[in-house]
């Protein structure tokens, strides 16, 4: 998932990754993010706005993936 966070004045987006093991893990995830950020206040939401995605793509395996409890 490809989480985007901006900040007013900030000189640039914020991004950070992360690897889920499938879509439907991706896509849960993702809910949860949005879920967290809807229950902030009106004044965090002013000054901060985040979007995300599940972008999927073939890769080599990661050793350990699917053993971290993601």
């Amino acid at each position: 998932m490809l989480v985007l966070v901006s900040w007013p004045n900030a000189p640039s987006v914020k991004y950070n990754g992360f690897i889920y093991p499938s879509e439907a893990d991706c896509q849960v995830a993702r809910y949860e993010l949005h879920e967290a950020y809807n229950e902030k206040s009106t004044e965090y939401k002013e000054t901060t706005i985040i979007d995300s995605y599940c972008v999927e793509f073939e890769g080599f395996p990661i050793a350990g993936l699917n053993k971290t409890g993601v």
